[in-house]
């Protein structure tokens, strides 16, 4: 079963004040890339896994999507999303990634924001993912960079020339990594980049984008405290279509 930290109290508090549990995508900074690998949602079935508050939902109605989904294993993110969705064409589904049955042909596009990182067996999900999905359907999702999943060494470093660096250790040993975020003990999935972009390959996806998300200088002049996210990619954005 999916580690389900999101119902831990202390983790819940602390993300419900992050500027993107706030003030909604538009308070996630990769969001505008992420935004411009979507298909026009227009008279499509849309479905987001792991779709907590229900941001993204609610804006793909808007999008003039006619029916959406939102999976996600928290009761407390999921009773967030019923309380500030007014709209009975969306629908909220608890369930367990780890092992999420989905109906055959059933959805256009399908989308996920920093969840799959999460998941142990992805290539299980992803093929239930390719089966959902109409032909030519698409596939666009974030995971957290693997250059982040990796770091085993804290902080800035410099190299033989003085140029700070991002240390890391073990990239190529893939597994859980268990991180102190919010609350201590979150186990996220480390992967290569290579194995989400093969993966995707492997079950037959056509892959559309890679973004090796960091953020803009004028992200940066607006929120200086970015200028870090652009020393490495904090964010992995992948589109496929089916």
């Amino acid at each position: 079963m999916t580690q389900n930290i999101y119902d831990n109290d202390e983790f819940f508090a602390g993300y419900s004040r992050l500027p993107r549990s706030v003030e909604g995508l538009e308070g996630a900074p990769e969001w505008p890339a992420l935004q411009a690998l979507l298909p026009d949602l227009r008279g499509r079935r849309v479905l987001d896994l792991g779709c907590g508050f229900g941001w993204f939902c609610r804006w793909a109605r808007e999008r003039g999507a006619v029916h959406v989904e939102g999976i996600d294993v928290s009761d407390k993110m999921l009773a967030r999303a019923r309380a500030t969705t007014a709209d009975a064409t969306i629908l909220y589904v608890r369930a367990d990634l780890e092992g999420l049955a989905l109906r055959v042909a059933s959805f256009d596009v399908v989308y996920s924001s920093l969840a799959l990182h999460y998941i142990v067996d992805l290539e299980r999900l992803l093929a239930e993912v390719c089966q959902t999905l109409v032909p030519g359907g698409s596939l666009v999702f974030s995971v957290e960079h693997p250059i982040m999943t990796a770091p085993a060494l804290p902080g800035w470093s410099a190299d033989g020339a003085g140029r700070k660096v991002w240390p890391i250790s073990g990239y190529l040993d893939e597994g859980p990594r268990s991180t102190d975020w919010l609350t201590k003990g979150v186990v996220k999935q480390h992967r290569t980049l290579a194995t989400y972009v093969n993966l995707l390959l492997r079950l037959g996806f056509a892959l559309r984008h890679v973004v090796e998300w960091g953020p803009s200088a004028q992200q940066i002049l607006a929120r200086p405290q970015l200028a870090d996210e652009h020393e490495r990619p904090p964010f992995l954005l992948l589109a496929a279509r089916r």
